[in-house]
């Protein structure tokens, strides 16, 4: 195996997870006792409607907000403030506009002591994974936007972590952008096997990228159910075994 290869998936563990916060001199839950846990290797889709804390729910998984009740573990250590073994794709690609795509790219890097040589066969490694090779020099202003969500991802995914964690990473984009990307994706993800969440409040798009969906309900944000997708990849939206778990789990957001 190529010493190129990413370190093996992670496997997460949320327990009992609630998140406040206070307002006016009262609290504001937004969490409640949320639990879940992920398979190395598994691809999970987190969907609900807007004010469920799906997104405030990855961004405790990220490490980037240390103040809610409950455990999350990672390969069973606690998390601890962001870390170089979770990548993380927001809506908005955030690519500095005064870097090219190959720098950019190589940011994920940055906290590495790595030969140049190294450095330059990850960042290669990532731009051929999401077909931006020749698009090293480009600068942002000059991509479209799915191939800035496609930089975004390579650099998430440059220091080989253990889990891709994506915040409504297509939300942005046309619908025919959108179908491509997820292809895209799910064959990034076939080929490196990494541990996935992406959090959507797409019902079609959590149903074609996960193994599983979680249905969150808001006020205060909890989990209603986790929907299993038992089926083949490529999955083909208009089957009627496809069509059935859509609207299930819409079904289940209505109420």
């Amino acid at each position: 195996m190529s010493d190129l290869a990413l370190a093996p998936p992670a496997a997460l563990s949320v327990r009992h997870v609630s998140k406040s916060y206070p307002v006016e001199g009262d609290t504001l839950t937004v969490l409640q006792r949320i639990s879940l846990n992920l398979a190395r290797g598994e691809f999970l889709s987190i969907v609900g409607a807007s004010g469920c804390g799906k997104s405030t729910l990855l961004r405790l998984i990220a490490g980037l907000d240390d103040r809610y009740e409950g455990e999350i573990l990672l390969d069973g250590t606690a998390i601890a403030g962001p870390g170089l073994d979770r990548g993380v794709v927001f809506q908005d690609h955030r690519l500095f506009p005064w870097l090219n795509v190959h720098d950019n790219v190589g940011l994920g890097l940055d906290t590495f002591a790595l030969a140049r040589s190294e450095r330059e066969d990850r960042i290669q490694e990532q731009l051929e994974l999401v077909g931006l090779a020749s698009f090293a020099s480009a600068y942002p202003h000059q991509l479209s936007g799915g191939m800035s969500q496609r930089a975004a991802i390579a650099r998430a995914l440059v220091s080989r972590p253990e889990i891709l964690l994506m915040d409504e990473p297509f939300g942005a984009l046309d619908s025919l952008t959108r179908v491509y990307l997820q292809e895209e994706l799910l064959r990034i993800w076939s080929e490196r096997r990494i541990t996935a969440i992406v959090v959507t409040h797409d019902v079609e798009e959590a149903v074609f990228l996960g193994d599983r969906v979680a249905v969150m309900e808001p006020r205060p944000g909890r989990i209603q159910h986790i929907v299993p997708v038992p089926l083949p990849r490529p999955r083909q939206r208009a089957d009627a075994d496809f069509t059935a778990i859509k609207q299930q789990i819409s079904q289940g957001l209505r109420r």
